[in-house]
């Protein structure tokens, strides 16, 4: 370790998926036939850290799995993806989500979170997160994200709706930390009680360099101090929007850090979401077809 130094680290979940393709969502009682069935390896920490390595970074992953089918499928599949794997396999069973696509693209998730409720920072996730020029928290406990952020050089926080529910408060030390935060417009109200205007105010008052807030279909946007910046969305026919904003988060900081101006940056994170919206599974570990 100490003579490997790595472009990023992500410390986050990773699950198994289940995706299931329906005509639409069955209400109460009902049961539907599956068109279609597929078996992708996923999560936060996983989606963000196969498409960052894909773009040309050395790339570490601190996770934990289940002592079980599943977690041996998912360390060996990063094993060979990632320059370290750091994903421990601990007592339980590996997180899994079951998500079902409609014919028009919405998506319902159901999650089981499975060992990723256990994770504990160990001594060998902060020495892979010290011999990291920027280390990326995704999905993770509030714990976990303030300890891990004490040892980054550089961090970029993505909290998701769960972190994010539980407040600015308990989540300060780490924002305060934060060189690049990623929001979607619903979690900015939830992170922060404030309607996005004042809620980004606030955020750029403890001194978050960058915030970008995504909105889906309608683009995204950038603040600073000085500016705000504008990227549309790029029109594609999207067949299933599972880890968009993972890979959006990789696109925006595999760009940051060969230091782009902050409009391309956006720019190319909406386009590296853009191609994976058109395709099944939120990584790039190729996804199974399970349909008979």
């Amino acid at each position: 370790m100490e003579s490997i130094k790595l472009d990023v680290s992500c410390l986050g979940t990773c699950n198994i998926d289940f995706i299931s393709k329906v005509p639409y969502f069955a209400s109460s009682d009902e049961e539907i036939n599956v068109e279609k069935l597929f078996f992708s390896l996923g999560g936060s920490a996983l989606n963000f850290a196969s498409r960052i390595s894909s773009l040309g970074f050395k790339t570490g992953i601190l996770s934990r799995v289940g002592k079980d089918y599943y977690g041996e499928l998912v360390r060996t599949e990063l094993e060979h993806h990632l320059e370290i794997c750091n994903v421990i396999p601990i007592e339980g069973n590996t997180g899994m989500a079951f998500i079902a696509i409609d014919d028009t693209g919405r998506k319902s998730v159901y999650s089981y979170i499975g060992v990723n409720s256990r994770f504990k920072l160990e001594k060998e996730d902060i020495n892979l997160i010290k011999h990291s020029n920027l280390l990326h928290v995704t999905g993770m406990y509030w714990e976990v994200a303030e300890k891990a952020s004490r040892y980054s050089n550089r961090l970029s926080f993505n909290p998701g709706p769960a972190l994010c529910s539980i407040g600015i408060d308990k989540l300060k030390k780490t924002i305060k930390k934060t060189e690049i935060l990623f929001l979607n417009h619903k979690e900015v109200y939830i992170l922060t009680r404030m309607n996005e205007e004042d809620g980004i105010s606030y955020l750029v008052e403890l001194g978050v360099p960058v915030i970008v807030v995504t909105r889906g279909s309608e683009g995204a946007r950038l603040f600073t101090e000085d500016e705000t910046i504008f990227s549309p969305s790029i029109k594609v026919n999207a067949v299933d929007t599972t880890g968009a904003g993972d890979n959006f988060a990789a696109g925006f900081v595999a760009a940051y850090l060969k230091n782009e101006k902050l409009k391309y940056c956006l720019d190319y994170a909406n386009q590296v979401a853009s191609s994976c919206v058109q395709q099944v599974g939120g990584s790039l570990i190729p996804t199974k077809n399970l349909t008979l």
